[in-house]
């Protein structure tokens, strides 16, 4: 990623909450697994079963899988079909990524929360619980990951657009990306 203090200062601090955000996530997967291996141990070991422990590894599941998806984004971390973009110059490459946040982005996460607001609403309005006994009586907090989720990626595409913006302008230089992914070579 290109130097965050090079873009305006809104921005920069919003890039800067948006990184220190993903990091911070990166902890709920450790107390996820300590969770998980809890729960395998008192199972298999002491014959106990906890529902609320085994919602509670699906929720920060899917609190890690929803909420740093806007982190994997900042770092280039998502599925690129690359054909031609790589072989581009920055400043295209930069064109790429600013028409498709607009063209694509933005419109599916503005539709993710339209879709998704009567559900999660309504599922706050009756204070959805877990149907098992014993489950996390919060499944509408739960829910409520769906537009989050959306509401980031839009904020992290703002942010995007600035920085190709500034890119493409020749502000600040494009990032060196390292040649060391897995994907295999044609």
């Amino acid at each position: 990623m290109s130097d965050t203090t090079q873009l305006p200062a809104f921005i920069a601090a919003l890039d800067r909450i948006s990184e220190w955000f993903g990091r911070s996530l990166a902890w709920l997967i450790i107390i996820m697994m300590l969770i998980q291996f809890a729960i395998v141990l008192l199972r298999y070991v002491f014959s106990v079963n906890s529902i609320f422990m085994q919602e509670l590894v699906m929720y920060m599941h899917a609190s890690v899988f929803m909420l740093a998806a806007a982190y994997t984004f900042r770092h280039d971390g998502h599925v690129r079909v690359d054909i031609f973009y790589r072989g581009m110059t920055p400043r295209r490459q930069a064109v790429v990524n600013i028409v498709g946040i607009i063209t694509l982005l933005m419109p599916v996460m503005i539709f993710i929360i339209a879709s998704s607001f009567g559900y999660v609403a309504n599922s706050w309005r009756i204070m959805e619980t877990s149907s098992d006994y014993g489950g996390i009586p919060a499944v509408f907090a739960l829910k409520t990951l769906i537009p989050l989720f959306a509401a980031l990626m839009i904020l992290q595409g703002v942010i995007e657009v600035v920085r190709n913006g500034y890119v493409f302008t020749g502000r600040i230089s494009p990032s060196i990306g390292d040649d060391n992914h897995l994907e295999e070579r044609v």
